[in-house]
């Protein structure tokens, strides 16, 4: 379907701001519910902007809807609009505050340790700011909708987006003290390979540079196998089997026993991405400053620093 162009007829602000709402999403049932308005209102708003600016705003994916080039160009005007608006409602002498939703996605272990404590920390000041996190091991996504940033591991090969690497964790082999004390402790490689391995699903790893067991130790038999790396530790834990675990969450527990680091440091970079109109918005450009400063202040255990408990029971990091 094509639309004449009519530029004696400007696009409705609210037209826009629907869009603006869709862009978000992804989906025009999540945009309707946040604007309390229905599927078809949101149908027809899209339909008249269309028409109003002579071109199509949205396109259709496998994930739900992405917006043109004409499409992006709208939504930076929707978002001066909410911009604007924003600016009347609040007090004069208010202090600025983040409102809104972030939608991000990221692995496990990232969504626990990093962004749910950067979240809460961005929260105590700004109390009205929402984050939804979902957490999921794969590569980056071609279609984002709904998305307003992703957190992976390995360089994303992406287009219409930004994508720039946070830093780099480390991931070792460990086993129970209790596991160790019955089965023995390996002390090279050959004597690793006899020992069962606790680690992803081989058949659903979607990240290619998470199959270093595989590659480095092909001859070890899979034990507990899942696609969350939280039952990876807690059956490493249970004494299933050798687990290979990222560093900065093994070492939070000191019934595990890392195992040959000088054989086994796989080091993998976390990527974030985002795509262009979301860092636009000011929630996101502070969730995004919030995810990349604790990254960088839990470096040293996300290479491997060791871990210990003090006595009030919380963990430090040592040398």
């Amino acid at each position: 379907m094509t639309f004449p162009h009519t530029p004696a007829t400007p696009p409705n602000p609210d037209d826009l701001l629907v869009l603006l709402a869709v862009a978000r999403t992804g989906r025009f049932t999540t945009a309707a519910d946040s604007l309390g308005l229905n599927h078809t209102t949101i149908s027809r708003r899209i339909t008249s902007l269309e028409r109003a600016l002579g071109g199509r705003v949205l396109s259709r994916t496998a994930g739900g809807w992405e917006v043109t080039d004409l499409g992006s160009r709208a939504v930076e005007a929707a978002e001066r609009i909410e911009s604007a608006v924003g600016v009347l409602q609040a007090p004069a002498d208010a202090p600025a505050r983040l409102t809104g939703v972030v939608r991000m996605s990221a692995t496990d272990g990232f969504s626990a340790y990093i962004a749910a404590p950067a979240v809460a920390d961005l929260q105590r000041a700004h109390p009205q700011l929402r984050v939804e996190i979902v957490t999921v091991t794969r590569r980056a996504l071609q279609h984002r909708s709904g998305l307003d940033i992703e957190v992976v591991v390995g360089e994303p090969q992406v287009h219409r987006a930004e994508a720039f690497r946070l830093g780099y964790y480390t991931l070792g082999m460990y086993a129970s003290r209790s596991y160790l004390t019955e089965r023995g402790t390996p002390s090279s490689v050959d004597e690793l390979t006899r020992h069962p391995l606790v680690y992803f699903v081989d058949s659903m790893l979607q990240v290619d540079d998470l199959d270093a067991p595989r590659r480095l130790v092909p001859t070890m038999m899979d034990s507990v196998s899942s696609t969350n790396v939280f039952v990876h530790v807690e059956a490493t834990r249970a004494g299933a089997g050798i687990g290979f675990l990222p560093c900065f969450m093994a070492d939070q527990h000191p019934d595990l026993v890392r195992l040959l680091p000088g054989d086994f440091h796989e080091q993998l970079p976390y990527w974030m991405v985002l795509r262009p109109e979301s860092l636009r918005q000011p929630a996101v450009a502070a969730v995004v400053t919030a995810l990349r400063t604790r990254t960088s202040e839990f470096q040293q255990a996300l290479l491997g620093g060791t871990a210990r408990r003090d006595e009030g029971g919380q963990s430090r990091l040592t040398e």
